[in-house]
């Protein structure tokens, strides 16, 4: 077998771009448009010669996207780099299908150099095909076809000879010999419909490959829109119908907590939200439960979404209690259902059953309701799913809608080299899959708790009274996947439950909460005036009192337990000078936390607090103020109060805010978990503020 190389890939005309820097560039191109791939779908390749730098003689080599990576952000990291030569010797060895795992297998002896990614199992359908690009994409358009009952007849017709087909195969090195006869047998096409999965194209330059598979793609998606039927998913469905946006995403707050418990049985999981006219359209018409049962088809997408969705049957505007109630018991039957499936076609050498938990929930007039180990995987299982949808449109609009068979899926799903794939992943982070509410969030003590434990792994909802200061922190850790701002006075009951159920729509539920919000006015009594004393047990005790009430709730929901912990102070058991009010109100929430790890202890919710002590250095509290009056009553300039605080304690330490998140990290990372109604001091050691 031969297959044509490009140019050199280290050598290029002067100002030309290399074959390598095309195929980036071809492969950015492509995966920023959603038409043409789903997020980590599919792969590009160019196949170039080069230097070898031990004989120094040209060697051809092939650039192909590696295991996992993303084409819209791809890296020339993310290439994977063989030897050609290497690659072509191995359909010598080849001894059929049976066999193919080990051909994967034999992929890293086919490497060239040191680094890059780790091939895919997509490899030989890149390596293969005698031109020198090569796209191989997951278009919904294209895939609606793949996914069509008469898939063949219908790509005939879109495409006449110019786009072959070739009938489902598992991705794999027989694919990629299929792909190389189809490029051998029929010269004038320019690429194929994959059944059941997707496309390939090639092209002897990369614009020329590309051209190609926007043609395949562009073609199909005019194809659909001029012969399809206007309704392929037929008539809505009274009861169906979305609710209007604000009663939909408060009753979709009250269920997540739920649904997110549910799917939680077996590991612990992140939810994302989507209430789109395409998931909401779909879930209120009449084919939407047959077309649900048959399950995605693209490897991509099942590998996301599982075998199937669960769909609830509840009316949209049915009593809540009624949908609770049926959603637990159709979770109950989908366990029963996946366990079944896994029984029907496990093989001795299978691996062991992942979970059976579903990772989509559909529920009409609702939404969706998607689920990873983390807001990513959450956020791209529900996009997964959207262009399942898609696809299910286009086949149904042509024809009739027909995946791959329920055993394919199987062995894609439990393939030991998918489970390899899983094994390669990296060991979770600690907080993983919890998601931390952080009040006062903006500054100082509780910004420094918010990075920890967004470090940590958590999904972080920064809250705090000043917007801006709770988005600045909230960019601060990254993107949307990781954290989020709401603004909220902890004083006010609608806005506290306003904020909580923000978090509960962008990541499922609550996990962990610190109630960190707090000021402080320092005062001798008799200058301390009642809106002094009203304003910081306001923010303190009541402000914590409403938190822990309220995500409460949604912790008992969940049935995952949780962490709720107070930053409290030293002076909630040292009696400090002109300090009445703040004082009283760390005093309050000290109590607080004795009283609720009573109460709480039966949902397996933990309630501790931290006592930290002069955290002077980037505190939002000694920034506005405090510092200036706690430096007037000790005598000291206020530039030196971090260092005053230090050597009156027994370390001779000054704290800081690190310090204090370290408090709260050790104590909801799972060393701690029969730990409830503990305070730990973090304040270098003040004797007096000993716990008797």
């Amino acid at each position: 077998m031969t297959t044509t190389a490009g140019p050199r890939a280290d050598t290029s005309e002067r100002g030309a771009p290399s074959p390598v820097q095309e195929l980036l560039a071809r492969s950015h191109r492509l995966g920023a448009d959603p038409r043409n791939t789903n997020y980590a779908g599919g792969n590009t390749s160019v196949k170039a010669l080069a230097t070898d730098p031990v004989t120094g003689q040209p060697v051809e080599l092939m650039w192909v996207k590696g295991s996992g990576g993303d084409l819209a952000t791809l890296k020339e990291e993310g290439l994977a780099v063989l030897r050609m030569d290497r690659l072509r010797a191995l359909v010598d060895v080849y001894s059929g299908v049976e066999h193919e795992d080990e051909m994967f297998a034999a992929f890293d002896y086919c490497l060239h150099g040191k680094g890059g990614a780790a091939p895919s199992i997509d490899t030989a359908s890149h390596a293969f095909v005698d031109a020198p690009h090569v796209d191989h994409l997951h278009p919904d358009s294209g895939i609606a076809l793949a996914t069509a009952a008469d898939g063949e007849a219908l790509t005939r017709e879109c495409f006449g000879g110019r786009v072959a087909w070739v009938p489902w195969r598992r991705p794999g090195f027989q694919l990629g010999l299929d792909l190389a006869a189809i490029r051998r047998d029929h010269p004038e096409a320019i690429g194929v419909i994959l059944g059941g999965h997707g496309i390939s194209a090639w092209g002897a330059t990369s614009d020329e490959c590309e051209a190609h598979s926007l043609e395949i793609i562009r073609t199909a998606e005019q194809f659909i829109a001029e012969r399809g039927k206007p309704e392929p998913f037929g008539p809505l469905v009274r009861g169906r119908e979305p609710l209007p946006e604000t009663e939909r995403r408060a009753r979709a707050a009250a269920l997540f907590p739920l649904i997110r418990g549910l799917v939680s049985t077996d590991r612990r999981q992140v939810g994302h939200y989507t209430d789109s006219d395409v998931v909401l359209d779909f879930l209120a018409r009449a084919e939407c439960p047959r077309l649900v049962a048959l399950g995605t088809s693209c490897p991509d997408h099942f590998l996301r979404t599982k075998v199937r969705p669960l769909l609830v049957d509840t009316a949209a505007d049915a009593p809540l209690p009624d949908v609770i109630a049926r959603i637990k018991e159709l979770h109950a039957s989908y366990r029963d259902e996946y366990r079944a499936y896994y029984e029907r076609y496990a093989q001795p050498d299978s691996p062991p059953m992942r979970g059976a938990d579903p990772a989509i929930v559909l529920v009409p007039g609702i939404g969706m309701f998607s689920f990873g180990a983390n807001k990513q995987t959450a956020r791209v299982a529900g996009e997964f799913y959207v262009n399942a949808i898609n696809v299910m449109r286009g086949a149904e609009a042509l024809s009739t809608y027909a995946p791959i068979p329920e055993s394919e899926k199987f062995r894609i799903e439990y393939w030991a080299l998918e489970e390899a794939k899983l094994a390669r992943l990296p060991k979770p982070k600690p907080l993983a899959s919890r998601i931390a509410f952080v009040t006062g969030g903006g500054s100082g003590i509780g910004r420094a708790i918010a990075h920890r434990l967004a470090a940590e792994g958590a999904c972080v909802v920064i809250v705090d009274v000043d917007g801006d200061n709770a988005r600045a922190v909230a960019e601060e850790l990254g993107g949307s996947d990781t954290a989020i701002a709401a603004t909220a006075d902890v004083r006010d009951e609608e806005q506290v439950a306003a904020a909580l159920q923000r978090a509960v729509l962008a990541f499922g539920g609550v996990d962990l909460v610190v109630n960190n919000a707090g000021l402080s006015l320092s005062r001798p009594l008799l200058e301390t005036s009642l809106a002094d004393w009203d304003l910081q047990h306001d923010v303190m005790a009541r402000g914590s009192f409403l938190v822990s009430r309220e995500t409460a709730r949604i912790m008992i929901d969940q049935g995952l337990g949780g962490d709720i912990v107070y930053i409290v102070s030293k002076n909630s058991l040292f009696a400090g000078p002109n300090n009445v009010a703040y004082g009283a109100a760390k005093a309050d929430q000290a109590h607080q936390v004795r009283l609720l790890a009573a109460e709480l202890g039966q949902y397996g919710i933990r309630v501790n607090g931290v006592n930290p002590d002069g955290v002077v250095r980037g505190s939002g509290i000694f920034a506005k103020g405090w510092g200036a009056q706690r430096a007037a009553v000790y005598g000291v300039p206020e530039d030196k109060l971090g260092e005053f605080y230090a050597q009156r304690t027994l370390l001779k330490q000054e704290v800081l805010p690190e310090h204090v998140a370290g408090a709260v990290f050790a104590l909801t990372a799972g060393d701690l978990s029969l730990t409830t109604g503990l305070h730990i001091p973090v304040d270098a050691g003040v004797a007096a503020a000993f716990l008797r």
